[in-house]
């Protein structure tokens, strides 16, 4: 894992990738329309195949709304506070082996920063 982009002080866990799973149901857009679920759990199964999962390294977490509906489905990676968008398994696969593994931002998978809600 890159140490360019880890804290100077690190946590419990070095990363943490947070999906959005928030379902509305008032006919709104939402994560969960958009295969949020299935890209979380693809997440979470590839983190731990590829050794990453635990103290000192990644967690995989569920998140309700994360209020940036426009361009969902959403993860974001912290400590950085890098926002992603995805499609399918194949952009999760990339995020997880170039982000979470290897410290280096997906940039065409980045949501632009005045997508909001």
């Amino acid at each position: 894992m890159s140490t360019s982009m880890m804290p100077s002080r690190p946590g419990y866990f070095a990363r943490h990738i947070f999906f959005c799973l928030n379902e509305r149901d008032n006919g709104q857009a939402c994560c969960a329309q958009h295969g949020a679920q299935a890209a979380f759990e693809h997440c979470k199964a590839l983190v731990k195949q590829a050794g990453l999962a635990g103290p000192g390294q990644v967690r995989v977490n569920k998140a309700g709304c994360l209020d940036r509906c426009a361009a969902g489905p959403v993860a974001v990676v912290y400590p950085e506070g890098t926002w992603y968008s995805y499609i399918d398994n194949s952009d999760i696969e990339e995020i997880v082996e170039s982000h979470l593994k290897n410290g280096k931002v997906v940039e065409r998978l980045l949501v632009p920063a005045e997508l909001g809600r």
